[in-house]
């Protein structure tokens, strides 16, 4: 390991994750560890407060309490939806001037600012961003490694075996809809649909799904008296990746519904979304996309859409949609995920001390090997792998065809 690094940056960036805090407190803890003179400071607010100059410097006594971060989450340096290359978007919120480069500005911080490495912690547009900042950094010979950790409860991360925050967001949507779900004896024929996080990937989704179920069985019930597992049981999961007859799953649900007088949903919130904005242009409707392009689904809903068509049909007398993603991508990390956390923030600052640029992860294309991965091979909207054992396992409890793999768009 070499040790020609004197000071390095940190930014989270993108939509929260349950990671954020604890990959903060990770990098600080090991650079301490391994090379204690090096100067840390975390930009305030992503690429934004790096177009802006605003930054933290880490102090001894931060130093000292960092592992409070690993107790929450968020990110306590704050994050932002800022494009780099989306120059229109950098001028129209005065991050940049009228004929500035946000690249290059970004680069002049970072040259001001007398960093050697850059930490990007976020997901695909966060390290796509990174990867064109890398790129220009190189191509216009600025001496800086930028290293990324792959933030996404979506984990559809190229080619990231597990993104960071994904097995917490799925237990803590679990653990959300395990309330939710006692909704459904405030009313009869009680639908209720779990709108979850996923663009273009269904995997968080179905994760929830299963870790919801693990709940389900360690619960006790009383059958005679109501209170029975076939009421609080997922009856149907919806996810990108496949699809469905809604006339058949209607007459399967509408059977379930006339049994146990509820049927509860999840829906992933990336499914249907073509079909709802076809929907909405054709009514002359225009929609609303951030920075990056993507159409913003809070707009869309989704769940909404899956609740109107399916009441009818199963002739529910009550509506339910919740959406567990603020709750779930909020959370501190479990266990399991802090363990990822910090196995990759520590590979993160060996490689940064080496000069070796990438994102880190376990690479599905090198025998999951934990690596930093090139820049130029991180892309997102990688789709859940429908063909896994768990999932066709979860798909046959709860009685639901499986369907035809549908091509997602991205």
């Amino acid at each position: 390991m070499t040790n020609n690094v004197k000071k390095v940056a940190i930014l989270t960036a993108g939509g929260l994750a349950p990671c954020l805090s604890s990959a903060i407190a990770a990098l600080i803890e090991r650079y301490t560890e391994v090379a204690p003179e090096v100067e840390i400071i975390c930009y305030v607010g992503g690429y934004k407060g790096l177009l802006e100059g605003k930054s933290i410097t880490v102090t001894p006594e931060m130093r000292k309490n960092i592992a409070v971060l690993y107790k929450h989450g968020g990110s306590p340096i704050g994050n932002s939806r800022v494009k780099l290359t989306n120059i229109k978007d950098c001028v129209k919120r005065g991050l940049v001037q009228e004929g500035q480069d946000p690249q290059k500005v970004a680069a002049d911080q970072l040259v001001k600012d007398g960093v050697d490495v850059l930490h990007t912690i976020g997901g695909d547009d966060t390290n796509t961003a990174a990867a064109d900042l890398a790129a220009f950094l190189k191509t216009n010979n600025y001496a800086l490694t930028v290293v990324g950790l792959p933030k996404t409860i979506d984990n559809d991360v190229y080619p990231i075996r597990q993104s960071l925050g994904a097995w917490t967001a799925a237990e803590e949507g679990a653990k959300y809809f395990a309330n939710v779900v006692g909704e459904h004896n405030a009313n009869p024929r009680m639908l209720i649909v779990h709108e979850v996080m996923g663009r273009n990937c269904g995997y968080l989704t179905a994760a929830t799904a299963a870790e919801y179920r693990k709940l389900l069985d360690k619960m006790e019930f009383v059958p005679g008296m109501g209170l029975s597992r076939e009421r609080k049981e997922i009856h149907a999961v919806y996810i990108p990746e496949l699809a469905f007859d809604v006339v058949k799953e209607a007459e399967r649900l509408r059977k379930i519904m006339d049994e146990v007088d509820n049927v509860n949903i999840f829906v992933s919130e990336g499914a249907g979304v073509e079909t709802i904005m076809k929907e909405m242009e054709a009514r002359g409707e225009e929609i609303p996309r951030d920075a990056f392009g993507h159409a913003k689904l809070d707009a869309i809903n989704p769940g909404a859409w899956f609740a109107k068509q399916f009441a009818k049909m199963l002739g529910a007398e009550k509506t339910l949609v919740q959406k567990s993603g603020y709750y779930s991508r909020a959370a501190a990390s479990n266990p399991a995920d802090k363990e990822l956390i910090i196995k990759c923030a520590d590979k993160a600052v060996d490689c940064a001390m080496q000069g070796i640029g990438g994102v880190i992860g376990e690479d599905e294309n090198k025998n999951n090997e934990l690596r930093a991965c090139e820049f130029e091979r991180i892309k997102g909207g990688k789709p859940f792998d429908t063909d896994q054992a768990w999932f066709n396992d979860l798909l046959a409890a709860i009685g639901q065809p499986k369907g035809e793999k549908v091509e997602v768009k991205h």
